[in-house]
């Protein structure tokens, strides 16, 4: 199954998704501006977007909640371990109060993957950071950029974005 991101203002993606009401158009937005984002549909919206292949993916994206996207450059010879590491997962993340979604998206252009989560709070995130299945699920990572890595990863944290009644 194929995924597809894009940023943007929200008033243009507003706008794509009026434009395209058959296609399950999730919108997002932060101080950056907007991030549009849909899975699993034949029509390509963007021009300038990022296609991803998803590998792996628990619960449905919701209209509503807080999604943390962690985006991870692998070098090409370190993405088969990578990906190993995460099918091979406790999936403890599913069972903390508050999760929503998540997705392990592949990209197909880059090397930069996505790990996509929603949660229904920032609080819910937080609480999950300081978890002990957090402390467990990432005991192995270390704090300076492994070898694998092209360069550092960096989070995208964004809120659903949802039309405000008049």
């Amino acid at each position: 199954m194929k995924a597809y991101m894009t940023n943007g203002t929200v008033e243009f993606l507003l706008k794509l998704r009026k434009k395209n009401p058959e296609i399950n158009l999730h919108l997002m937005h932060n101080s950056a501006g907007g991030i549009a984002y849909y899975e699993n549909h034949e029509k390509k919206l963007f021009q300038s977007g990022r296609e991803y292949e998803i590998l792996m993916q628990t619960g449905d994206i919701l209209e509503e909640g807080f999604v943390v996207m962690n985006n991870i450059p692998v070098s090409d010879e370190s993405k088969p371990g990578f990906e190993y590491r995460f099918k091979n997962r406790t999936n403890s993340v599913e069972g903390m109060p508050g999760f929503q979604a998540f997705r392990l998206l592949r990209p197909t252009k880059s090397n930069t993957y996505v790990v996509f989560t929603q949660w229904e709070s920032a609080k819910d995130f937080e609480n999950w950071k300081e978890s002990e299945q957090f402390k467990e699920a990432h005991k192995n990572q270390s704090s300076k950029k492994p070898a694998n890595f092209l360069e550092r990863p960096f989070l995208t944290i964004c809120n659903m974005y949802t039309e405000e009644e008049d």
